[in-house]
């Protein structure tokens, strides 16, 4: 860490450094665009790829950031969140918890109430591929009003990552660097 993580403007995430900095490298995975031409499995496929072989190449723990729902009103979003906090919830020694002055509780509906297929089907494509992959989610959500989202912290720890994954991408020990491109490009 150099300057620090964009993620530290929503999240405290200086206990997570703190107990685990020495022992795990982190990686910040941040806002992306594709054009919406572009927006495919294989387009997704191809940016996990080159992510997963960064993750390899410099040893990387855990990857975090946040994710978001569209718009600033999280209670259209209540049940979502509230299945996110009640089954996604990451262990105590991976969760951070939103700065308290912009902490949104994300346990709105109790548990026994969730209608856990409902509240997937409702999840943004993104969290519902990380949640796949074995992520977590952070206490709280953040309202973005710069990006007019709700937003959520997500850990991957490399540890968590679901098996079924190697099989695509290549287990963790398995990195083979790339040869550089030589010659031209036409």
């Amino acid at each position: 860490m150099h300057d620090g993580f964009y993620t530290q403007g929503e999240y405290d995430v200086a206990p997570l450094l703190d107990a685990l900095g020495s022992n795990c490298r982190f990686m910040e995975l941040g806002r992306s665009c594709v054009l919406k031409s572009y927006r495919n499995r294989r387009t997704l496929e191809l940016l996990w790829q080159g992510i997963w072989n960064y993750a390899r190449e410099h040893g990387v723990g855990a990857m975090l950031g946040c994710a978001s729902f569209e718009g600033t009103d999280p209670r259209l979003h209540a049940e979502a969140l509230s299945y996110l906090h009640h089954e996604a919830l990451a262990p105590h020694s991976w969760r951070v918890r939103a700065h308290d002055h912009i902490h949104v509780d994300m346990n709105m509906v109790p548990a026994a109430q969730v209608d856990n297929r409902a509240a997937i089907k409702a999840l943004p494509p993104l969290i519902k591929g990380y949640l796949r992959a074995g992520a977590y989610v952070g206490d709280g959500a953040v309202i973005d009003h710069q990006f007019g989202t709700t937003d959520v912290f997500i850990i991957l720890p490399i540890e968590a990552i679901n098996e079924r994954y190697f099989a695509h991408f290549g287990a963790p020990d398995e990195y083979v660097p790339t040869p550089p491109l030589s010659g031209q490009l036409n």
